[in-house]
């Protein structure tokens, strides 16, 4: 098998002697770790499938999910930017993530392309076990949530009912927007937004339990910080949805002043179990994933 394959070539992925079935979408994608991910789990139960990486340009979603139909896929996971267009390519949306505002898990069935998202679970998962905290009791803050993965967290973390919740971005916009969409899912939820820029951001940083970052800050080695080193107190947890490097910045920053720490591989994992579950329901894949990806 290729590290990434395109539309093109696709066909010759599910004409291998272990035939491709399942795939990963991405626009690039040869970094996603998924394979190493689900690899695993497909071959410890017996399951003559392989997973591939497929790069696939914005706009062409709807042609690759036609092709994987035709060429017999079991479904597909969706990562950036694809996870709003996948929405629209859907023949059918699962309430859940209708409500999150994005699709990360296909199922191709007999008549049906179905929608899925297992980021918001997957996240409440990995930050629950990760701190040994419940989500709905802490004050939550989190950076970029305007983004797609920011915005379908915010939602998740609303759904658990918390107090309070905090939402930051670089632009007003799109949280202003989000904030009054989790009002109607939490209204007793206290939900502020502000602005990276925002002066009072160092003030609620400060009064927040847990900080998530879901921006792409820290993905390349120049990036800058996502906030000052000084915003971090001791008492916080702090979670960064990137996983590669394994140690961001941010995480670096807020791991000097003692809080604790962890990165996107929990979420990867746990989201990755529960996408597993709706293509197969009846494997429990988690264990499996966590020992695939210990050096991960």
């Amino acid at each position: 098998m290729k590290p990434v394959y395109t539309l093109s070539d696709l066909a010759v992925a599910a004409a291998a002697t272990k035939p491709a079935r399942l795939a990963v979408l991405g626009h690039p994608v040869a970094h996603s770790a998924s394979p190493q991910l689900h690899q695993p789990a497909l071959d410890a139960f017996g399951i003559d499938a392989s997973y591939v990486r497929l790069d696939v340009d914005p706009g062409h979603l709807s042609q690759a999910f036609k092709l994987m139909r035709e060429l017999g896929f079991i479904g597909c996971n969706v990562t950036v930017p694809h996870k709003f267009e996948a929405m629209a390519a859907c023949s059918k949306v699962s309430p859940h993530a209708e409500l999150l505002g994005a699709v990360n898990t296909v199922l191709f069935s007999d008549d049906e392309t179905l929608g899925y998202n297992t980021d918001g679970p997957g996240i409440i998962a990995a930050i629950e076990e990760a701190f040994q905290i419940k989500a709905d009791g802490v004050h939550t803050l989190i950076l970029g949530a305007g983004g797609g993965a920011g915005q379908a967290i915010a939602t998740q973390c609303c759904i658990q009912k918390p107090a309070k919740l905090t939402l930051v971005n670089r632009s007003l916009d799109k949280i202003k927007t989000l904030a009054a969409r989790l009002k109607e899912i939490s209204p007793d939820t206290e939900i502020q937004t502000l602005t990276l820029a925002d002066p009072v951001l160092k003030q609620l940083c400060h009064q927040a339990d847990l900080l998530i970052q879901t921006s792409s800050l820290g993905l390349k080695a120049d990036d800058p910080k996502v906030i000052p080193d000084d915003y971090f107190l001791p008492h916080h947890c702090a979670y960064d949805t990137i996983y590669k490097p394994a140690e961001t910045p941010f995480l670096a920053s807020a791991r000097k002043v003692g809080c604790k720490t962890d990165n996107g591989l929990s979420l990867l994992i746990h989201q990755g179990a529960l996408a597993f579950k709706y293509w197969f329901p009846d494997k429990d894949a988690l264990s499996i994933m966590r020992e695939a990806m210990k050096n991960g």
